[in-house]
């Protein structure tokens, strides 16, 4: 019982220093916004030569297109939506 509390109690640890980790009660939305920012955003500002590839397809600046990802990091898949009640 003392190993189960232990595990516990670390990854309620984790959950709350890594904003990114999801827990159970994670919803859908919470799980697409965490890998949009941490994997897709996040990757593209981290790789100059991806930022390259999108400055030449685009035809825009570099420092505009850093901007734009940046802004699109706040709220990758839209605003949530509110669930109507039962």
């Amino acid at each position: 019982m003392g190993d189960r509390y232990n595990i516990h109690s670390q990854l309620e640890n984790l959950y709350l220093k890594y904003i990114g980790t999801s827990h159970a009660e994670s919803t859908k939305y919470e799980w697409l916004v965490n890998q949009h920012t941490d994997i897709v955003f996040s990757s593209y500002l981290g790789h100059p030569h991806l930022i390259n590839y999108i400055v030449i397809c685009e035809n825009e600046a570099k420092a505009r297109i850093k901007f734009k990802l940046m802004e699109k990091m706040m709220q990758p898949c839209g605003p949530l939506l509110d669930k109507p009640e039962d």
